[in-house]
């Protein structure tokens, strides 16, 4: 069994580099199968599940490399499913759907455990690329999405607010057939910077960042170069961190922009913070913490 041992008691202080943010950059990763010519995705982390989408795409038929950044050339995609043996270790493989069937009018996932779908959040993706003209079928533990020609782009009001099934209408919408209308969307940075990237390869999207979203679909869409937006949950642990300990920190690599309401109740804590364009300092040495 793995572990940390921390040996805690004196204050944190230093400088960190952070990280992309992961729930932004899986969503870009899979929307890049929307893409007819290469893309590069800048500040993707080192991660695990990062790793398993980069395979998946590979397994699809796509020419994945990083060297900084990742690379993904999805032009010669030519198998349209993703498989149970990498789906079981990331349940974002769902991503996959919206933009397989989106540009090739077919696709599958497989359902961890071959679960059925209404014990499982999927439904709410189902849902939406049924509401786009998709027929969705559920066999032998895969769900299945096929569709004769385009999408169609349709008015959609959500049942709740859901980051992942936000992602796979918008995903899916790009390339549908005349404009789509999300209501009650996600309205998270990560949400905004997936819109971002499918911006920079060509599809056009107003409203992300708010509850409606607009998508005019196009018949395809190119390449591009995009930047992940830094983590913001990695960005608020270490300030929280060398706050509570009475430390001293910059945090580099990061939009304050992102952490406005957590950067208030510091400040109401009663740490000195100070930011730039593209950093974040706290300190909290020979200060009093308060409630």
């Amino acid at each position: 069994m793995q572990k940390f041992r921390i040996q805690g008691g004196g204050p944190l202080c230093g400088e960190v580099a952070i990280s992309g943010a992961k729930n932004a950059a899986l969503p870009i990763l899979f929307a890049a199968l929307l893409a007819e010519e290469p893309v590069e995705v800048a500040n993707v982390p080192k991660l695990r599940d990062i790793d398993t989408t980069m395979e998946l795409l590979s397994r699809l038929g796509a020419k994945v490399s990083r060297n900084g950044s990742v690379h993904v050339d999805a032009s010669g995609v030519n198998e349209y499913c993703a498989p149970y043996d990498l789906v079981k270790t990331m349940r974002a493989s769902i991503w996959a759907l919206g933009p397989l069937v989106a540009r090739f009018g077919q696709g599958q996932v497989s359902l961890p455990g071959g679960c059925a779908i209404g014990a499982r959040p999927v439904d709410l993706h189902i849902t939406g690329l049924e509401q786009l003209g998709a027929t969705i079928t559920l066999e032998e533990g895969y769900v299945k999405a096929h569709v004769d020609g385009r999408l169609k782009g349709a008015h959609i009001v959500m049942d709740k607010v859901s980051v992942g099934a936000t992602v796979t209408i918008m995903c899916a919408a790009t390339l549908a057939e005349g404009q789509t209308i999300i209501e009650n969307a996600a309205r998270e940075p990560e949400i905004v910077d997936t819109a971002d990237f499918l911006k920079a390869i060509g599809a056009k999207i107003t409203g992300a960042g708010t509850d409606t979203i607009i998508i005019d679909g196009v018949e395809r869409l190119g390449g591009g170069y995009h930047s992940v937006v830094p983590d913001r949950i990695e960005t608020g642990t270490f300030l929280v961190a060398a706050a509570v300990s009475g430390g001293k920190i910059v945090c580099r690599g990061t939009k304050a922009s992102l952490m406005d309401a957590v950067l208030a109740k510091l400040e109401e804590a009663g740490a000195k913070v100070e930011t730039g364009d593209d950093w974040i300092s706290l300190d909290m040495t020979d200060r009093e913490l308060k409630a």
